[in-house]
């Protein structure tokens, strides 16, 4: 459950930045998303918030750390204003599974009580910790569920294909005021391994293209640690997905350091219209970043 190692080694750092040499795009330096192009437009965003660990005596990633981002993080949340928001690794780590203490999820729902949060249960049968935020004032939870990345799929926290801490997709269903029906899929695959992300991928893939098939409009939101052309996305586009190309980086190692184009990324069904975006906003709030990613904002219109 979440990123419990230091996030990025020198070497996949050096991969990274040698594949971004082959990729055209364009740095976004937007401070604010533009206003709805459509009244009919859902705004929808993927954020990774870095989990907190509990037992960390010091640093961003502490109590402490969250103390002083959590002001900054919920003036982002404000300033996006989506109707729907995919979060990864919205946890609470004090070791184990257990999600009883979750501050940042807590806290921005406090803050924000025009959202609440589906994909989301009693930890022991449901892993909460990537939640997605809802205006209910525009849409209805209709149906909700998770699978594992894993040999074992529907066993709750199964170990990932190659052994590490668990990884999972949660996704929601929910219903407009108009009745259309669509699923967002939130998802976080790994970072170390690229054959661990391309097993999560083609599960992910297998999970969806029936849906899809079928005519239900699905939106795949979250931090894929994969780059335009990469392996991981040929196979999510297996499952009839789109990738709207990211204008920017979106992981910037807290520093502010755009050195590589987007890893966290939007995919559409064929029958999801893009309105406007993708959008990224790149700057601090309050003085501090809010956690080490950038947002991901699109407006998207339902069949």
């Amino acid at each position: 459950m979440g990123r419990r190692v230091v996030r990025w080694g020198l070497g996949a750092v050096a991969a990274l930045l040698l594949a971004a040499c082959a990729q055209q795009w364009r740095l976004s330096t937007g401070d604010a998303p533009p206003a709805a192009t459509a009244p009919d437009a859902l705004r929808v965003a993927t954020l990774n918030v870095h989990y907190i660990d509990m037992r960390a005596p010091d640093g961003p990633w502490s109590v402490a750390g969250w103390e002083a981002r959590r002001g900054p993080l919920d003036a982002l949340v404000k300033e996006m204003d989506a109707d729907i928001v995919a979060f990864q690794e919205m946890e609470s780590f004090a070791g184990g599974d257990d999600d009883s203490v979750n501050l940042a999820r807590s806290f921005l729902l406090a803050q924000n009580p025009g959202y609440r949060a589906a994909a989301t249960g009693d930890w022991r049968n449901f892993p909460s910790t990537q939640p997605v935020f809802y205006r209910p004032d525009r849409l209805t939870l209709a149906d909700q569920g998770w699978f594992f990345f894993s040999e074992t799929p529907d066993q709750i926290y199964s170990r990932t294909f190659d052994g590490s801490w668990p990884a999972f997709a949660s996704w929601a269903e929910f219903e407009t005021r108009r009745g259309q029906r669509f699923r967002v899929v939130n998802v976080h695959l790994e970072y170390r391994s690229a054959s661990n992300r391309r097993l999560s991928a083609a599960l992910i893939r297998d999970r969806i293209a029936p849906l899809v098939a079928g005519g239900m409009p699905v939106i795949l939101a979250g931090d894929l640690n994969a780059l335009h052309g990469w392996a991981t996305m040929d196979l999510l586009e297996e499952a009839g997905l789109r990738f709207p190309r990211v204008p920017g980086a979106t992981w910037h190692m807290n520093r502010g350091l755009h050195l590589f184009g987007a890893i966290d990324h939007i995919g559409l069904s064929p029958d999801v219209a893009l309105a406007a975006g993708p959008f990224v906003l790149q700057r601090k709030r309050a003085g501090d970043w809010p956690t080490d990613h950038h947002p991901v904002i699109a407006d998207l219109l339902l069949p």
